[in-house]
């Protein structure tokens, strides 16, 4: 399905508190979220007992190991696997014009931190599989309309926030409110809000700092010293924006909770919860059979054409066919009418299935430089609405289009199944 530019996202989230097979004697309750836009799943949550998502959270940690060879040191922050830091995200951030400036060559791992330091660090990217969690010195604090930068004196403004007017007028807004030596990054969500808010959003995120700095002398190292927010808190923090126009939930204390937290901050949506309880709501709405279809690697398009998604280590490789669809005039007009399915497909299967990283297209060969760049910005307008950061690079010498994909969290795939024990991990269960 294509969409216009400037169309407008009708947005609807599904909560699901005890999902099918688990009871209240299973001892933790499990939740789980669906995204929608215009009736198609976009994005899957879960948490069970609050314990599985770690991006967020600040730890105190003792630098374990210092490799030269790789820039970068391995931290004991009390996890099963200890957390990796990048010379990177070892030393403060340096920013010009919204943007974060690389550190010097000149700024070595061995030069910036010593074995057994203690350090304050959050954690950036969530373990997967080998691979423990990334983390930074740089500390980030959410909030709705803006993020807390309580260690370095900056302001910038979301890139997705194109309009320069809006843009001048937030960033006056933020530099307003925010205490001397802190920074502020205003965020998309923030578009049209008034000062009157942000300054609170800031006053609110300054006074959890200032309340949680007496606590870290008194955390052992290594220790968690705090906690992200909860699934449903993060969702209404980062997910309930203006284009949400329902949520329905299968529990009536989820459904009070949502509705005091909307309208706080006077959500239209706070009048659109709805409450269905006895029924698997992630069957009802078909969300269980999505996941398992997006597991494979061929989607299919309602055209009739498909996909082929395969993940190796480094990349994410796409390819495009023509399948079963046949067209009805031309060959181009096929071509071009599978690339835009596919371009509008694409976006939405890297946000379902979490993949990021270098992203690789082989889109079908098309005969026109105005049918390559009407397929890109089809796929740009599409991945637009991403909360991940994407970039379209473009056409490579040999037709294939490039793109990038910030890695967050676990992919579907790892949350969902585990590597084959019969074929050495070349499949998956």
């Amino acid at each position: 399905m294509i969409r216009l530019k400037n169309e407008r996202v009708r947005k609807e989230i599904v909560f699901q508190t005890q999902p099918q097979g688990q009871g209240p004697q299973s001892g933790s309750q499990t939740i789980r979220a669906a995204v929608f836009e215009h009736g198609e799943l976009m994005e899957v949550f879960e948490e069970e007992g609050g314990s599985s998502h770690m991006v967020g959270n600040i730890y105190r940690g003792r630098v374990e190991n210092i490799l030269p060879g790789m820039q970068a040191a391995f931290v004991d922050v009390g996890l099963d696997k200890n957390a990796f830091l990048y010379v990177g995200d070892a030393v403060p951030s340096r920013f010009e014009e919204d943007e974060k400036v690389s550190p010097s060559v000149h700024e070595r791992i061995e030069n910036v931190l010593k074995p057994r330091q203690e350090l304050l660090v959050q954690i950036t990217k969530e373990p997967v599989g080998t691979k423990g969690a990334r983390i930074s010195v740089n500390l980030t604090l959410p909030g709705r309309y803006v993020v807390l930068l309580p260690q370095v004196s900056y302001i910038a403004v979301s890139r997705k926030l194109v309009d320069n007017t809006e843009r001048t007028r937030l960033r006056d807004l933020a530099a307003a409110s925010k205490p001397e030596g802190m920074g502020v990054i205003v965020r998309t969500l923030a578009e049209g809000i008034d000062g009157e808010e942000i300054a609170e959003d800031i006053a609110r995120l300054v006074a959890f700092w200032q309340a949680l700095q007496p606590k870290i002398p008194h955390v052992s190292v290594p220790g968690l010293v705090h906690k992200d927010v909860d699934l449903i808190s993060r969702l209404i923090r980062d997910w309930v924006d203006h284009d949400v126009e329902k949520i329905t939930v299968d529990n009536t204390e989820v459904a009070k909770t949502l509705r005091k937290a909307l309208a706080e901050i006077e959500h239209p949506a706070a009048r659109q919860i709805y409450v269905i309880t006895g029924e698997d709501l992630f069957a009802k709405y078909g969300v269980d059979d999505e996941i398992r279809k997006t597991l494979r690697s061929k989607v299919w398009l309602k055209s009739g054409g498909y996909l082929v998604i395969q993940q190796t280590e480094a990349l994410i490789v796409i390819d495009v066919n023509t399948g079963k669809y046949v067209g009805q005039r031309s060959l181009e007009e096929t071509v071009v009418h599978t690339n835009l399915e596919a371009a509008h497909e694409i976006a939405r299967q890297l946000r379902l299935r979490n993949l990021g990283g270098i992203i690789i297209i082989d889109f079908i060969d098309m005969a026109t430089e105005e049918a390559q760049k009407q397929v890109i910005e089809a796929l740009e307008t599409a991945c637009a609405r991403d909360k991940t950061k994407s970039q379209v690079l473009g056409l490579t010498q040999l037709g294939l289009v490039e793109m990038t994909r910030k890695k967050v969290g676990q992919t579907l795939a790892v949350r969902y199944t585990s590597p084959c024990p019969n074929c050495d991990g070349s499949g998956r269960v």
